[in-house]
């Protein structure tokens, strides 16, 4: 029996003994298996990041972190923290951008899978791993930068029924898992705007990125530094569901095969915003990830490759359509800036 089919099938018991579970326990279950069997990135992946297109993003965050850094006074030490950093590719990138400008921070990646952090230690053999945030330096400024870490945090979601508002679980129907309505009511949970809407609606949360948002913010507070947030999600509270599942760059039922794709939302920053400036950073965006990047000159940056690399300038203009075109990651991508109180604000907003 395949690890996948065991993690199904404790699904399926733990129902059958209990009851449908809520979709959160779903996804947190499911990406935990998923991360912790495999390198999910790149073509022979199940998803390529904006740090896998080009060279040229994590250039850019290294440019954004080395300027609100230096106007922010040089402050030593100061540590680099990425959550959920991949295969440390954006972190190499944006950090031999930073050097360039003195800036040499302490590198702390938060990341619980096996694979990944032995990925990330063959470029970065002097970072310091996490398993959360909790365990980070609380004494010194902070440069944080999370892309694409937020989508894949579990997710819960509310549907209107004839009955009332009920959490959306996750059953088994006819043997599949399919979502289904709790029996519980849960109109107090919905926002007063929706709880009079029709039934079928759909209400997305995320406690889970709103609790890392608060901590962030908390920590910058405290500390002194900023983060950038990146991720593909929407600017104003929304109803729907937003739930994918990516296999072999192709998206799939998210209740056919758990743990054997990678499970994500969209990002609700209107929420996060919120949560950020209530814990006491400052917030600026979110905006587009093609306008920021091409604020940060990211269109000079490509000019000035490809003049050095005539072969490659058909590919750096690939990458920089991809990155920045509203069609593809330009529009969907979002980027959010959280900063301390007494730090400047960060170019490109």
């Amino acid at each position: 029996m395949s690890d996948t089919l065991s993690l199904a099938e404790r699904f399926r018991r733990l129902i059958a003994a209990t009851g449908p579970i809520s979709l959160a326990h779903y996804m947190a279950e499911a990406n935990a298996h998923y991360y912790a069997s495999r390198d999910p990135l790149g073509v022979g992946g199940d998803f390529i990041t904006a740090p896998e297109v080009s060279q040229m993003f994590g250039e850019m965050i290294g440019v954004w972190l080395a300027d609100i850094w230096m106007r922010a006074g040089k402050p030593e030490p100061v540590l680099y923290v990425e959550l959920g950093p991949g295969r440390g590719t954006l972190a190499r990138d944006c950090l031999k951008a930073a050097a360039r400008f003195g800036l040499a921070p302490q590198v702390h990646f938060v990341e619980t899978s096996p694979l990944l952090r032995q990925a990330q230690s063959g470029g970065m053999p002097a970072a310091q791993w996490h398993d959360d945030l909790s365990t980070l330096p609380d004494d010194v400024p902070m440069l944080l930068v999370a892309n694409e870490f937020l989508d894949a945090l579990p997710i819960r979601q509310l549907v209107k029924t004839p009955q009332g508002w009920r959490e959306r679980m996750v059953g088994v129907i006819d043997g599949d898992f399919a979502p289904v309505a709790g029996d519980r009511p849960m109109d107090a949970a919905v926002p007063e705007a929706f709880r009079e809407a029709e039934a079928g609606t759909i209400v997305e949360t995320c406690p889970a990125a709103a609790a890392v948002v608060e901590e962030i913010a908390r920590r910058l507070a405290a500390q002194g530094g900023a983060a950038l947030l990146i991720d593909y999600g929407y600017d104003a509270v929304q109803t729907g569901s937003t739930l994918q599942a990516l296999r072999a760059h192709r998206h799939h039922d998210p209740f056919a095969a758990p743990g054997d794709a990678d499970l994500t939302a969209l990002v609700d920053f209107a929420t996060a915003a919120q949560v950020a400036h209530r814990a006491g950073a400052r917030v600026q965006g979110p905006q587009g990830q093609g306008a920021w990047l091409h604020a940060m000159g990211i269109g000079t940056r490509a000019a000035a490759l490809a003049q050095s690399s005539p072969a490659h300038a058909g590919a750096i203009a690939a990458a920089l359509e991809r990155l920045t075109h509203p069609d593809q990651m330009g529009a969907l991508f979002r980027v959010m800036e959280l900063v301390a109180p007494d730090w400047p604000d960060g170019a490109g907003f």
